[in-house]
């Protein structure tokens, strides 16, 4: 399976450390992750990406992107293909506008319920699916209900219609394909639908099966007495609707000072605009496979 990192913070940031040289990073983890990497950063207000096929520890491109990228918003990725060949236009992150998508999961007979899976696909969306995976249509699935309440080249969505759209995509996609799974150990038979996505302003993450942690602030933060933006949150636990100076999601946890809490499978956690911190679950049943 794949892995996934997402930082949101109101300090533009860079994220070397976290990518490449703390433990547990996406640059080692990519030697069982090998096929391809993604990151995706925001200047401006605008997403660019930079994707490879290649593995990205053995890729001097991924470790020179990720020592230059600074921003308010990264989301990045290393794949292990399950479904979909090994192109870059399977390479995630994936971008539609201003909203960028990542995932680690699995769809179980994906050939079989490929058709209606793109069913419920917006019309307009269809012609932009250019690979052959089942994370683009996923994502384009959560960008279809997204439409329906929401002008999409608005970045600045509300937590809460983010989180009906979540739910309202991840329950219609399990009516096609079944029960999703969990499991410490995932094989890639099974239905796992985890995945990071950000408008820029506004991250959020949903645990569909794949392990993913979450963390909002440091144990002790090491730049306190020189940091602008410090604030006694830096070192708490947030409180729902509370303002947060980061977020940051991955799939291991990354050495260092940040305190990390695992996301529980079916939990919806995010921020805002505003950076509120903001969290939720689905009620749904998970099989332990």
């Amino acid at each position: 399976m794949c892995r996934l990192f997402g930082f949101r913070s109101i300090i533009n940031s860079q994220v070397h450390s976290s990518l490449v040289s703390a433990d547990n990073t996406l640059h080692d983890l990519s030697q069982k992750h090998p096929d391809g990497w993604g990151v995706a950063y925001y200047i401006e207000q605008t997403p660019h990406l930079i994707k490879s096929t290649d593995c990205a520890m053995e890729d001097q491109l991924f470790q020179k992107v990720s020592g230059v990228v600074s921003s308010h918003t990264v989301i990045a990725h290393i794949r292990k293909a399950t479904q979909g060949s090994h192109t870059i236009l399977n390479s995630h992150p994936f971008q539609y506008g201003k909203w960028i998508f990542a995932h680690n999961g699995n769809i179980k007979n994906f050939k079989a319920v490929k058709d209606k899976l793109l069913s419920l696909v917006d019309h307009d969306f269809k012609r932009f699916i250019l690979g052959t995976t089942d994370s683009e249509i996923i994502f384009f699935i959560i960008l279809s209900h997204l439409k329906k309440g929401h002008t999409l080249a608005d970045a600045e969505v509300t937590s809460e219609l983010l989180t009906k759209v979540i739910k309202e995509s991840v329950n219609e996609i399990m009516n096609v394909i079944g029960d999703l799974n969990h499991n410490n150990t995932p094989v890639d038979t099974e239905n796992y639908l985890s995945f990071i996505m950000s408008s820029g302003p506004v991250m959020v993450a949903f645990n569909g099966g794949q392990d993913l942690f979450a963390c909002t602030y440091k144990n002790e933060c090491p730049e306190k007495e020189t940091c602008g933006s410090y604030a006694p949150y830096c070192e708490a636990a947030p409180d729902a609707s509370k303002k947060v100076n980061h977020l940051i999601f991955s799939s291991e946890v990354i050495s260092g000072p940040n305190a990390w809490i695992r996301m529980n499978p079916g939990e919806i956690i995010g921020v805002d605009k505003d950076m509120k911190y903001f969290k939720d679950s689905m009620d749904i049943t998970f099989v332990k496979t």
